[in-house]
């Protein structure tokens, strides 16, 4: 213990200025943790916190999950029929939005890429476009698409498949940057020319997690498709924003775990098929 501190004090005599913060980097700590702190303040003020609101809401959430259980059972076909086919639509609302997406930006996605594309300023102006699709929330799509196709499914369809060719865009060329140059390398080897060159060494390296992107933004686009369907583009949200709005919590409640239970269903369905298609290779995220 006394070498070490010993040899702590033969260190800062040595090197003093190592042991010592630069009056530079203190500053910008007092700084970053009093604007960090202003901000926290004010955002807590701006948004009318308070302990006595969260015991309120607490208290009327208690209220409301109460109608939790036992879980409401319709009596009457007709009933069921009209749930069902909400959560069918829901289903089928995701499945071509997921598809129209993928279809279109998988050429895209060859356009990103920096081992495929090499003109760097056209490369870099269809990145920013995927970006710019990105930005848009499905939800300020679906209320676009609504008011130029009216109420119903297709606006929800149209709203993912716009949203996801952005991101699955994004996703597809990253993976076609990430494939190894070593079967691209054996290939034009052996005289191949540019397009072989990418359906035989690029695309059997990225096909497995482009699979599993679809596979996985599908499940995630069967949750949005319930949000979508609340603004009015079809599904089962649109018959759960009708039993809260009329105060009917038990239907509404029976509704949500409908709608957990389906996409568990989906979720252990995107498995299997990423299971036995996809096989080792899977990279998706779980």
């Amino acid at each position: 213990m006394s070498d070490t501190s010993s040899g702590l004090r033969r260190a800062r005599s040595l090197v003093p200025d190592a042991f010592v913060s630069p009056r530079r980097t203190k500053l910008l700590r007092i700084l970053g943790t009093s604007v960090f702190v202003l901000l926290t303040g004010w955002c807590l003020w701006a948004f009318d916190f308070s302990p006595m609101r969260l015991v309120e809401g607490a208290t009327r959430f208690g209220s409301v999950a109460s109608f939790m259980f036992p879980p409401h059972v319709w009596q009457s076909w007709t009933e069921w029929q009209e749930i069902l086919k909400g959560l069918g639509e829901t289903v089928a609302m995701a499945f071509m939005g997921t598809l129209l997406g993928a279809i279109i930006a998988f050429p895209l996605a060859f356009l990103g890429a920096r081992n495929i594309m090499p003109v760097s300023w056209f490369r870099l102006g269809i990145r920013r476009g995927f970006d710019a699709l990105r930005a848009v929330e499905q939800l300020i799509l679906a209320l676009v698409f609504i008011r130029a196709f009216g109420l119903g499914p297709l606006a929800g369809i149209l709203a993912i498949a716009v949203s996801e060719i952005g991101t699955f865009s994004k996703l597809f060329a990253e993976a076609i940057e990430n494939t190894s140059k070593k079967p691209v390398d054996g290939v034009k080897a052996s005289g191949a020319g540019k397009l072989q060159t990418v359906r035989f060494a690029v695309l059997p390296q990225a096909l497995p997690v482009i699979l599993s992107i679809i596979l996985y933004n599908f499940e995630s686009n069967t949750r949005s498709g319930t949000i979508l369907g609340i603004v009015g583009a079809g599904g089962i949200g649109f018959l759960l924003a009708d039993r809260i709005s009329a105060y009917r919590w038990p239907e509404a409640w029976t509704i949500i775990f409908l709608i957990v239970f389906m996409v568990y269903l989906i979720d252990g369905f995107s498995g299997f098929l990423r299971k036995h298609i996809i096989g080792k290779d899977d990279r998706t995220r779980s």
